[in-house]
């Protein structure tokens, strides 16, 4: 077996699990959990029907690249929503579909990274545990980028030596970030973008969270649109990943797509024709038809700013907690270290929520960047998540 296989740490929520295995909580209290990101809210209806119209396509098999269908469906998105220069991006060139953002992280480090000594896989920390697995099973070493209140959580790259830069091939961005859901700004990506071109590195956006955000005339920057803005419409040494999981409540339907610089997308196409990952075609319909909708997109940002709303005004009283600036995540201090709050808090109130330490990686100083916090994902309904602010406040109160 691959020796790589032994630095893989386990998934944050067997680290919850196993904390938690020995407790009883009040059995006469619901449970409710924060802890894991997976909406809640209905799956759209659009989509839902076109996936019951097409069920007679499990006789076909998908092609890896996807059906030119999806692939202009999600050109044309991505045109729209990120203002990018007319035919920049093609769906022949510059688009794959994927099975979601973990297989498409996963996958693409796996072809990104050349296999050299010293190779360094650039990661935000806390962070989303798929950037470090891949990073070592690509034969690199991951090296994470703490992100800090003091930075707005955003990595201060101001602060990585040289030598690490000229080590680097794959720089992940997490923009809305998990779990703070602090965004980048124009100016630190283009920063980022002069950075890949002078150590001739790879940008990959993972933009999964990018339309869940409050103010319908601001929506988050993403990566592909700052190389716009500054002319760069080959997209060079730049990707971006996008899901359905959150954006449209899909996260059963493992559908999303990498999109950039097509001399990126060409060999990656070959990586997964080996790969064995093409989209089931009914799949490929139901995300045409998702795509396609943005009703259902809004009806889903107004559900959540009702949420927020809520549950800040309920927590700020008793805790350092404030509105992100996207996703569906409240990243909050603890008044006492993170697992043992989050210990305490499903003991005596039934609720779940993440410790931040399971997000992080001790830096070199000794500390986990992550450790003070939990993350509480606002995906159930407005009033379980009202219900969960009031035990959380309470149980804060008895400490």
């Amino acid at each position: 077996m691959n020796a790589d296989l032994a630095l893989l740490q386990p998934y944050p929520f067997e680290k919850l699990n196993v904390l938690l295995g020995a407790i009883t909580p009040p059995k006469d209290i619901e449970h409710i959990s924060l802890g894991i990101g997976e909406p809640k809210h209905p799956a759209p209806a659009v989509v839902t029907s076109v996936l019951n119209q097409s069920v007679d396509l499990v006789a076909n098999y998908p092609t890896t690249k996807g059906s030119a269908e999806l692939r202009d469906t999600i050109a044309a998105w991505c045109t729209r929503r990120f203002k990018l220069e007319a035919g920049s991006l093609t769906g022949d060139n510059h688009v794959l579909p994927v099975m979601g953002t973990r297989e498409a992280i996963f996958a693409f480090t796996q072809c990104a990274v050349d296999r050299k000594p010293g190779a360094l896989v650039f990661s935000p920390d806390p962070f989303y545990q798929i950037y470090e697995g891949a990073a070592y099973l690509a034969g690199a070493e991951p090296y994470f980028l703490p992100t800090l209140a003091e930075n707005g959580f955003i990595p201060d790259y101001d602060a990585i030596p040289e030598e690490a830069w000229k080590r680097c091939e794959l720089l992940f961005i997490c923009s809305p970030n998990n779990p703070s859901g602090a965004v980048h700004s124009k100016e630190t990506v283009i920063k980022l973008i002069e950075l890949a071109d002078k150590y001739d590195f790879i940008l990959a956006s993972d933009e999964c969270y990018s339309e869940i955000y409050f103010d319908e005339a601001n929506p988050p920057m993403g990566l592909l649109q700052v190389c716009a803005e500054i002319g760069r419409h080959d997209y060079k040494n730049c990707v971006v990943f996008h899901s359905l999981s959150k954006r449209s409540n899909l996260p059963g339907l493992r559908s999303g797509f990498i999109a950039g610089d097509a001399s990126l997308m060409k060999p990656f196409l070959l990586y997964r024709t080996y790969h064995g990952c093409a989209m089931p075609l009914q799949v490929q319909k139901g995300s045409v038809a998702a795509w396609n909708d943005e009703k259902h997109v809004e009806e889903n940002r107004e559900q959540y700013r009702k949420k927020f709303a809520a549950v800040l005004e309920i927590l700020q009283p008793v805790m350092e907690v404030s509105m992100p600036d996207a996703s569906f995540y409240l990243w909050a201090k603890t008044p006492i270290d993170d697992d043992k709050f989050t210990a305490g808090l499903y003991e005596q109130q039934n609720l779940t929520v993440l410790p931040g330490r399971y997000l992080s990686r001790e830096t070199a100083e000794g500390l986990y960047p992550g450790a003070g916090y939990v993350r509480m994902a606002l995906v159930a309904t407005v009033e379980e998540c009202v219900e969960a602010a009031w035990r959380i406040r309470r149980y804060i109160e008895s400490l």
